[in-house]
């Protein structure tokens, strides 16, 4: 079982090196070039026939809109489906981040769902399992027949549900020294430090095939960013025309009282 990794054109920086982060902490994921959604319909077709020539059950598409101001995730399953697409923000990379700890590359992880995914998200909980099911897909690595993996597990990859989003932490397993010499590792020993990347998904949509299909699930309660950007414009452009009127007003109400008054002038005031 492996995954497949691509991104699409007008991606940033940032979102590049996400890509890359991904394809570091796991093994038995393969990356393709770029792949020009917007040039044809069928793109679905391609990726279909990039993961069968590569031999991956599932597909991770990063897709960015807006000159690279909005990101979005298409987590679908080859050939058959189903695909989930995601919003995706306060990205933060490896690089970025800073932190100590490392990873050897070809590890292993162990991915750990928290609670709420059990409980259901606040906002319903009708497409929990599948949420669950996927990314436990992509980012579980297999026991073996990977090439270039390594024999043992350094990292633990946590999937959070909170407020109707998953927040991603990777972090690494870190053994401290052992009192007895010959013995097995002591748990009590081991802490966990964190190694990036941070990002945060909202699932917006669940297709029933591979990148087409009808609609099985819909989240009403998604914003998309664009939305979001123009209305904080039209706040703007609300607040600059109520301060002219407010202008205009001052303005009437001055020269409506010099009317009223005609012998104040100059010389009255000013003396």
């Amino acid at each position: 079982m492996a995954s497949l990794t691509l991104p699409c054109p007008l991606t940033l920086a940032r979102h590049r090196h996400l890509l890359n982060d991904l394809h570091q902490l796991l093994p038995h994921s393969k990356k393709d070039s770029k792949l020009d959604t917007k040039s044809s319909n069928r793109y679905n077709a391609i990726l279909n026939a990039l993961a069968d020539l590569h031999a991956c059950n599932y597909i991770f598409l990063l897709e960015a809109r807006k000159r690279g101001q909005d990101l979005y995730l298409w987590l679908g399953r080859a050939p058959n489906g189903p695909t989930i697409k995601f919003s995706v923000s306060n990205i933060h990379t490896m690089g970025e981040l800073g932190f100590i700890g490392n990873c050897l590359k070809g590890g292993r992880g162990i991915v750990v769902f928290d609670k709420s995914f059990e409980d259901g998200f606040e906002r319903g909980s009708e497409y929990k399992g599948l949420v669950r099911e996927m990314l436990a897909g992509v980012f579980c690595v297999p026991a073996k027949g990977v090439r270039g993996m390594k024999p043992f597990i350094d990292r633990v990859i946590g999937v959070f549900g909170l407020d109707g989003k998953i927040w991603f932490r990777v972090y690494e397993i870190q053994e401290g020294e052992n009192r007895h010499p010959g013995s097995k590792t002591d748990i009590a020993n081991m802490n966990l430090a964190e190694i990036g990347p941070r990002f945060v998904l909202t699932p917006i949509v669940i297709l029933e095939a591979s990148f087409s299909g009808p609609v099985l699930f819909e989240n009403k309660q998604f914003v998309s960013p664009n939305l979001l950007r123009r209305q904080a414009r039209r706040g703007k452009y609300d607040r600059r025309k109520d301060e002219a009127e407010e202008r205009q007003a001052r303005r009437g109400v001055l020269r409506f009282g010099h009317n009223q008054n005609p012998s104040i002038g100059n010389k009255v005031l000013f003396g």
